[in-house]
């Protein structure tokens, strides 16, 4: 069985952390997880620590200073994960918009030779659970944007829930991304297919979150506009 890590970025998320620490652990598969802390002040972060005593090998926790990024929390994530050896490193949100029970077909793809596997929205029996139709549109043509500029053949280019291979991430610049909301998630999937890495996008139901508040602004939906087309013209 592939030694699979998974990231988890919280903040403020003590409405669903030890839901997700439970449901993730229950697993047969023996995921290892990492949750990537950024000094919550609702307590996520002794929530985590509690729930290390019953997973010492299995359950890790960075804290870090304060709010500082979606994106630099997955660049500590998968440095930590090259660090330690694992073979897989899955991003996945502690809310619940991306199902745990998907991760299995995550890595069950990435195993039959794709460096990047993607849980999409927008492919072929993928879909939008709970979302006001506004909110959906949105997100369906900022994907079509960034498709027609980058030229790239994704259909959920800022899709969150992804499957990485290791050896493909280690071939990455991790210290010179400069994005840190969906600009990040649309450029690790392009530094990726630039570089001629395999891909693939596999349907999953993303539900809109239940508990908690969403950490969405418009200087992140702003970052990735601006930010795709820097990645084009500017050559990232």
């Amino acid at each position: 069985m592939p030694k699979t890590l998974i990231l988890i970025p919280t903040y403020n998320e003590i409405e669903n952390i030890s839901l997700m620490v439970q449901k993730v652990m229950g697993y047969s598969q023996a995921y290892h997880v990492l949750i990537i802390d950024d000094n919550s002040p609702d307590g996520t972060g002794d929530a985590v620590r509690e729930f290390q005593k019953d997973y010492p090998d299995r359950l890790h926790l960075i804290e870090r200073e304060g709010k500082l990024g979606l994106g630099t929390a997955y660049i500590a994530g998968f440095k930590w994960s090259l660090e330690h050896n694992y073979d897989y490193s899955i991003e996945m949100d502690c809310d619940f918009s991306h199902n745990p029970d998907d991760l299995e077909r995550l890595v069950a793809t990435a195993e039959t030779g794709y460096d990047l596997v993607i849980g999409s929205r927008y492919c072929k029996g993928g879909e939008v659970v709970n979302w006001p139709l506004g909110r959906k549109l949105m997100s369906y043509y900022a994907s079509v944007y960034v498709r027609m500029v980058l030229w790239i053949n994704v259909k959920d280019t800022t899709a969150g829930f992804k499957c990485y291979r290791n050896s493909a991430l280690v071939k990455l610049n991790l210290t010179k991304i400069p994005f840190k909301g969906y600009a990040f998630q649309i450029f690790m999937k392009y530094q990726l297919i630039k570089k001629g890495f395999k891909y693939k996008e596999i349907p999953i139901s993303f539900k809109d979150r239940e508990r908690g508040n969403s950490k969405m602004s418009s200087g992140i939906f702003k970052e990735a506009i601006i930010g795709v087309l820097k990645m084009r013209f500017l050559k990232l």
